[in-house]
């Protein structure tokens, strides 16, 4: 059996659509998701109990279901209830929620550690409790939980793969494009899987520098 990977290479503009998509959901989802994740915790941590109760649901559903159900649910069992989404905006959604869920309790674990006696001398400061999450509990922290946090974006950025299976052009659907045309699956799916291990030890590293820089060393 001989290889032809320039046969894959040669489709590149293929390729880097595919990894401009995959970026791209990443990028948004992880910053609507770590939003979501962390309007949830504070909701979690110290929200009232309906609240809590309702993001607990929320966070055992999406926790405890296949990522694959919740995008398939999105796009093919809303439209049931009238609800018609494209492709890119069912994924972005489905990824967002995920990410969410999983960054709801990452984060509350470092929102629970915080010691009571910074939570005390913020309130002899007469700062709300609003500014007291936001500016004394949140920023130690996400420092505490930020690895924790980078290995579940990465893991939300490889899960992407399965939105190619709703037609979002990203690197999985692009490989499977381009192996359809050329019936060189081999080589496509390990060029795809070296592309995927690149993106994914570039933005462990851009995350990793970018952290200490918005939460301190």
């Amino acid at each position: 059996m001989t290889f032809d990977f320039w046969a894959i290479l040669s489709e590149w503009p293929l390729l880097l659509k595919g990894v401009a998509w995959t970026l791209g959901l990443t990028a948004i989802a992880t910053v609507i998701g770590m939003a979501l994740g962390i309007g949830c915790a504070w909701a979690r941590a110290w929200g009232p109990g309906w609240l809590r109760w309702v993001v607990g649901t929320y966070v055992e559903l999406i926790r405890n279901t296949p990522f694959i159900v919740q995008l398939f649910f999105i796009f093919f069992g809303l439209p049931a209830a009238g609800v018609k989404l494209t492709p890119e905006v069912a994924s972005i959604i489905a990824m967002v929620l995920n990410l969410g869920a999983y960054a709801t309790e990452i984060i509350r674990a470092g929102v629970e550690a915080t010691p009571k006696g910074q939570i005390e001398a913020a309130a002899s400061l007469a700062l709300t409790r609003a500014q007291t999450f936001l500016r004394v509990v949140l920023p130690p922290a996400m420092k505490k939980v930020w690895p924790a946090m980078v290995s579940q974006i990465i893991i939300v950025m490889l899960g992407s793969a399965v939105c190619g299976q709703i037609s979002v052009e990203e690197l999985s659907y692009a490989a499977n494009l381009i192996q359809s045309r050329n019936f060189r699956a081999f080589e496509a799916f390990i060029v795809a899987t070296a592309i995927y291990l690149l993106l994914a030890i570039g933005a462990r590293r851009l995350f990793n520098w970018a952290g200490p820089r918005f939460f301190g060393r």
